[in-house]
């Protein structure tokens, strides 16, 4: 494995990927736009001092309602604890809590990540203050993926899974990249209708397999889909997402930075004043809600291990989101850069 400076703004990007680091690219954007990120008081409404909620979407299978702004752990999480690592990826998952997070998505395949993530929530309290906290009572929700050949050995993977995540129960299990995913499906079914896990789905982080999963769509029954989706790679609204809001499924969009590339193209460039009309701040917001104002979309995962950058992105869930005009608008700019 090639030795790469975390990029705490992706979630699922493969190994190999050259990426921009989040410090590069906060050098790159300069200082035009070093002060456009917003506290958590940011959050409150200027005009009343009333605190903005986190936007939700709905799980159509369900009807449970989701932050739109979740965490993903790719590399983020994938870290020895030593004191100083666990007390800034507490103070991580933490501030996600208070800004009104939910969604954590990791897999087997992020080598640690589900065992740093058992360990913090466990340590933490999380899922018990979140249970207490959230209006659905359903406290975090755990996503995390089978990723291997054969049903018992994805058995034995799942089981392991929430052994390391300390859980009984875990809310979504995906198949991994489509391996062999119709012998894992079938698992999958099972434990579902076992109480074992609560929603099914399937990834992948390609858009060559855009056509495996539309048949996949259509053939078989699934709660969740996960795909890289942003104004990077944005393949995914022609065809797949308005299937997924034909069948009712939910949506939740990885690589939301186009693996740190989309940083790269805003070097320099300060953040148009219009942004403010969707109550944009900072470039990574303005990424972030041009995804989630695609009423396909349930929730993107950007992943991180600082609590500024956790901060700025949770932003991109609170306030107004762009209309579809202004979508383009957006991915022009980007286009042009």
């Amino acid at each position: 494995m090639p030795n790469i400076t975390v990029n705490s703004r992706d979630s699922s990007t493969p190994l190999g990927m050259t990426r921009i680091t989040r410090r590069q690219a906060t050098r790159l954007i300069g200082t035009a736009t070093a002060g456009l990120m917003l506290p958590i008081d940011a959050s409150r409404g200027q005009a009343k001092g009333e605190l903005l909620a986190m936007l939700t979407r709905t799980i159509p299978s369900s009807g449970e309602k989701l932050p739109v702004i979740g965490l993903g752990t790719w590399r983020a999480f994938d870290v020895d604890l030593s004191a100083d690592i666990r007390r800034r990826l507490a103070d991580v998952l933490s501030l996600f809590v208070k800004l009104g997070g939910r969604v954590i998505d990791s897999s087997p395949m992020y080598g640690r990540a589900e065992e740093v993530i058992g360990d913090l929530t466990s340590t933490l309290g999380i899922r018990e203050k979140l249970a207490t906290a959230s209006p659905s009572g359903g406290g975090v929700f755990l996503a995390t993926k089978v990723w291997t050949q054969g049903k018992q050995s994805g058995i034995q993977s799942m089981e392991r899974s929430m052994s390391l995540l300390r859980t009984n129960r875990i809310d979504l299990m995906q198949v991994h990249n489509l391996v062999d995913v119709n012998t894992q499906l079938a698992t999958l079914q099972e434990w579902k209708q076992q109480g074992r896990i609560r929603y099914t789905g399937i990834t992948h982080y390609e858009s060559g397999a855009l056509g495996e999963i539309e048949k996949l769509m259509r053939s078989q029954k699934f709660d969740f889909l996960q795909i890289n989706y942003s104004l990077m790679e944005p393949e995914a609204e022609e065809r797949i997402l308005p299937l997924a809001q034909e069948r009712g499924i939910a949506v939740i969009a990885n690589r939301p930075f186009g693996s740190g590339d989309l940083f790269g193209k805003v070097r320099s460039k300060q953040l148009p004043g219009w942004a403010a009309e969707f109550d944009c701040r900072s470039w990574a917001q303005f990424f972030l809600k041009w995804i989630v104002a695609n009423p396909a979309i349930t929730c993107a995962i950007p992943a991180t291990d600082k609590p500024r950058h956790l901060e700025d992105n949770m932003q991109g869930g609170i306030g107004r989101l762009p209309d579809a005009k202004m979508r383009r608008r957006m991915a022009e700019l980007v286009s042009s850069l």
